[in-house]
């Protein structure tokens, strides 16, 4: 592959990739909204607490690793695009969600309470998790990839995040902390990801 045309297959940051690319993670977060809510609604106890976890997970590879791909990160570029997908994919979710899921109830608004009844609290904070996380995902990405154009193939790079957030997960719910276990799953991710950035930055 020629130069020219390697750089022309990674790190994909114009306008029309991050707007498609956003549009489609926050139609994505809307869905596993919609799925979360119809297994909380269906199942019971320890079952329940299982399948959201596991939609959280998968939510939570999605929204972190798909506009990494989508952009092709492999440098600063990329990584910004991605981040750019993550959080125009967080303004199209709460569009969908003020438009739709709320109009119909889709889930008690509990957040509501602590911000005085007011929607817009939060919306800013989802907006910078859905950034944070496209971002992460591009720099693990990147990290992966080791700067080159080969894809680094989801699994290798999502893989032993998720391995580490169901351990985290684990030691949470053995450890009795008070922490619900798609929380528990959910907070793993997070952690996991950001340890597994470092990493690659201090190998870089």
């Amino acid at each position: 592959m020629s130069t020219a045309a390697a750089a022309a297959t990674i790190d994909r940051s114009d306008f029309r990739t991050v707007m498609v690319s956003g549009t489609k993670i926050g139609l994505l977060t809307a869905l596993a909204v919609v799925v979360y809510v119809a297994v909380a609604r269906t199942l019971q106890g320890v079952a329940a607490g299982a399948v959201e976890a596991v939609v959280v997970l998968a939510a939570g590879t999605a929204v972190t690793f798909l506009p990494a791909r989508w952009c092709a990160s492999r440098s600063v570029e990329g990584i910004a695009g991605a981040a750019g997908v993550g959080l125009w994919g967080g303004v199209v979710f709460a569009v969908a969600d003020c438009a739709l899921l709320r109009p119909f109830h889709a889930y008690p608004w509990t957040w509501d309470d602590v911000g005085g009844g007011s929607t817009w609290w939060y919306l800013p904070i989802w907006w910078m998790l859905g950034t944070f996380l496209a971002w992460m995902g591009g720099a693990r990405t990147a990290a992966c990839a080791g700067g080159g154009p080969g894809d680094p193939g989801l699994l290798r790079v999502s893989g032993p995040v998720l391995l580490g957030s169901v351990v985290l997960a684990a030691v949470a719910h053995l450890a009795g902390l008070a922490f619900v276990l798609p929380v528990a799953a959910g907070l793993g991710f997070a952690l996991t990801l950001v340890a597994l950035v470092l990493v690659g930055l201090a190998r870089a």
